[in-house]
C-alpha cells in the first residue's frame, strides 16, 4: 500500500492531485481547512487542518499514520495568493498571512513528513513541494507570493540534502498558469481591463505530473520540474 498526504486538497491542484493519486491506487490523506469540501473526495482520509498551525499539522499527520501505518509521500501544496498591490501599499496582514501559509505552513508539513519518514520502517519517502514560476518570473504587485515561493526553492534543496541519509527524496514542481481559483481571479481582472486571457493548463495536467514524480523509486528524483501553458510568455525577451 502506498500512502500520501496532500495539503490544500480541497480545491484546485491539490484536489486534482488527491483524486489522481487515489485513482492510481494510493491511500491518500486530504488536508485542508474546509472539512466539508474534503468530505466530498471519494476515497480520501479527511484531515481538517490549518497548515499555519504547527500543532494542528502534527496532529493531522499523527492521525493519518495511526490509521494507515506509514507515510510514503507528501505533496506539499497548500498556498494563498493575496490581492496584488504596489509594493509600499501591501497590507502587513497580507504579508503575514502569505508567510504563514506559503512558507511556515509548507515548513510545518514538510517537517512532520520528514519526522515520520525518518523513523518509520522501512525508512524513507518523498516530499514534493509546489513552488511556482513566480519564483523565477514574478507577476507585478505580487511580492508576498513571489517571495514565499523563492523560499520554497531553498526549502526543497535543504530537504533534498538533509534527507539523503534517510532515503527521503525531495523535489519541486513549478507550475505556470494552471486554471485554479487563484488564476481565475487574475484572468477576470485582465478581462475586465480588456486584456487577452492568459494561456492556461488544467489542474489535472499538474496532477498527472505530480503522480509521475511520486511514482519514481526512491533512488530516482525529479529535483525540479517546470510545467506551464505552452504559450505563456515565460521564455523569451521583450
Amino acid at each position: 500500500m502506498k500512502t500520501a498526504i496532500v495539503t490544500g486538497a480541497s480545491s484546485g491542484i491539490g484536489l486534482a492531485t488527491a483524486q489522481a493519486l487515489i485513482a492510481a491506487g494510493w491511500t491518500v490523506g486530504v488536508l485542508a481547512r474546509r472539512e466539508d469540501a474534503l468530505a466530498k473526495i471519494e476515497g480520501g482520509i479527511v484531515l481538517p487542518c490549518d497548515v499555519a498551525d504547527a500543532e494542528a499539522v502534527q496532529r493531522a499527520f499523527d492521525a493519518f499514520v495511526a490509521q494507515v501505518g506509514r507515510l510514503d509521500l507528501l505533496f506539499n501544496n497548500a498556498g494563498i495568493f493575496v490581492p496584488a498591490a504596489p509594493f509600499d501599499e501591501v497590507p502587513l496582514e497580507d504579508w503575514h498571512a502569505s508567510v504563514g501559509v506559503n512558507l511556515n505552513g509548507m515548513f510545518y508539513a514538510a517537517r512532520a513528513a520528514f519526522k515520520q519518514m525518518r523513523r518509520q520502517d522501512p525508512q524513507g519517502g518523498r516530499i514534493i513541494n509546489n513552488g511556482s514560476i513566480s519564483a523565477h518570473s514574478p507577476r507585478e504587485g505580487a511580492v508576498c507570493y513571489t517571495t514565499t515561493k523563492h523560499a520554497i526553492t531553498g526549502l526543497t534543496r535543504q530537504i533534498s540534502l538533509d534527507g539523503r541519509p534517510f532515503d527521503i527524496a525531495c523535489g519541486q514542481i513549478d507550475i505556470g498558469n494552471a486554471r485554479t481559483g487563484i488564476l481565475e481571479d487574475i484572468a477576470e481582472a485582465a478581462q475586465a481591463k480588456g486584456e487577452v486571457l492568459p494561456p492556461m493548463i488544467s489542474p489535472e495536467d499538474a496532477a498527472n505530473a505530480v503522480v509521475h514524480m511520486a511514482a519514481l523509486p526512491l533512488n530516482a528524483n525529479v529535483q525540479t520540474m517546470t510545467l506551464m501553458a505552452t504559450k505563456m510568455p515565460y521564455v523569451g525577451r521583450g
